[in-house]
């Protein structure tokens, strides 16, 4: 049973995790962004190498340098393909890069909104315990100055009573 909850608990995780990067604006453009440059690349891959052989073969070639993966199985042979694979794989290390950033911006994000309502509830159990706290200390003052009247009384008593004596 406790299984069953922890993997619905994960679902459910997943599942707002992927609302919240879904609301991310700058993720969606930023993976737009890689897929228009892996595109555009291919085909100017295709267009300045000899070694690819058709536009898909060009795209290939630069989704799987911009990724880092580097199966070998379409590369670019002339110098200006060299150099827009390079350029790629600079891309590929700002990209990922910019795309962790982000995801770990929207689940800190997530976390804090958390953290702020339970910030926010802390507050106001201190500011309850602060003033269960005056109430104390003003009872314990009045209590100090009854305690000294007492003991004022006390000590004139028990002079008074000497002098009688």
């Amino acid at each position: 049973m406790r299984c069953l909850t922890e993997c619905y608990n994960a679902i459910q995780w997943g599942n707002n995790l992927k609302t919240d990067l879904f609301k991310s604006r700058n993720l969606g453009y930023s993976v737009l962004l890689a897929a228009i440059v892996t595109v555009v690349a291919g085909i100017l891959l295709f267009l300045i190498d000899p070694n690819i052989k058709s536009p898909l073969d060009g795209i290939w070639s630069a989704w799987v340098t911009t990724t880092h993966v580097g199966f070998g199985d379409v590369v670019p042979v002339s110098f200006f393909g060299r150099l827009l694979a390079a350029g790629l794989i600079l891309f590929g290390l700002v990209f990922f890069s910019l795309f962790t950033a982000l995801v770990s911006v929207t689940l800190i994000g997530r976390n804090l909104d958390t953290l702020g309502m339970d910030v926010r509830l802390i507050e106001q159990d201190a500011g309850r315990i602060q003033t269960r706290e005056d109430q104390i200390l003003s009872e314990l003052a009045r209590l100090h100055t009854r305690m000294a009247s007492l003991e004022q009384q006390m000590l004139s008593n028990t002079g008074q009573s000497q002098q009688m004596s």
